[in-house]
């Protein structure tokens, strides 16, 4: 008899991060499936609820009955802001001097849909403390370009992990998918992993 085919695991992202992320698990997902919804924060939602809400909406719409679906958000906040993913330079200034010289956090959701509609989720929260920022280090920051579409303006895993005096929580999670809940939402789905 052979043993039956390992199950599909899709990834409801483009996010090369996310597949990075996936790949130190020892995890390559079959299919890629970005999930195309409107991310636009409801009126008065913290946070938290919203980072869920992203990470859920984006397993759900990502769904095909073939595999286990997995899908996450990752949310910059300052007090009860969500910062926005910066499209733009004077976005990414703006989000920037807002967090220059203070903590923010960084919450990252994950939601995994079995291929029998159960959903499953975590979320993760990270405190980050940035330096305060000179004219010079924003500008230089800027001119990079390394902020192009991250949330809060910044990505961890490049230049501004310089920038940083202290992270307590995951760094991963900071990245984009937090490696320890979506280890522990793939096992207790039964999803064959080490």
């Amino acid at each position: 008899m052979t043993a039956p085919a390992p199950p599909m695991l899709i990834l409801a992202s483009a996010s090369p991060r996310r597949r990075e992320l996936l790949a130190r698990l020892g995890l390559a997902p079959d299919a890629i499936a970005p999930a195309d919804i409107d991310e636009t924060p409801l009126k008065g939602e913290l946070p938290r609820d919203y980072a869920r809400r992203m990470g859920r909406e984006k397993a759900l719409a990502a769904a095909s009955g073939a595999g286990f679906v997995l899908a996450g958000d990752t949310v910059v906040a300052a007090g009860r802001r969500i910062l926005p993913k910066a499209e733009d330079a004077h976005t990414a200034r703006e989000c920037l001097q807002l967090l220059s010289g203070r903590r923010h956090r960084v919450l990252s959701s994950v939601a995994l849909l079995a291929p029998d509609g159960t959903l499953r989720e975590q979320l993760n929260e990270t405190m980050v403390r940035f330096k305060r920022l000179s004219t010079q280090e924003l500008d230089a920051y800027i001119d990079s370009g390394e902020w192009a579409g991250k949330a809060g303006g910044y990505a961890i895993q490049g230049a501004a992990e310089g920038l940083i005096v202290a992270i307590q929580g995951s760094h991963s999670g900071v990245m984009g998918l937090p490696l320890f809940e979506t280890r522990a939402l793939l096992k207790s789905a039964g999803f064959p992993i080490a």
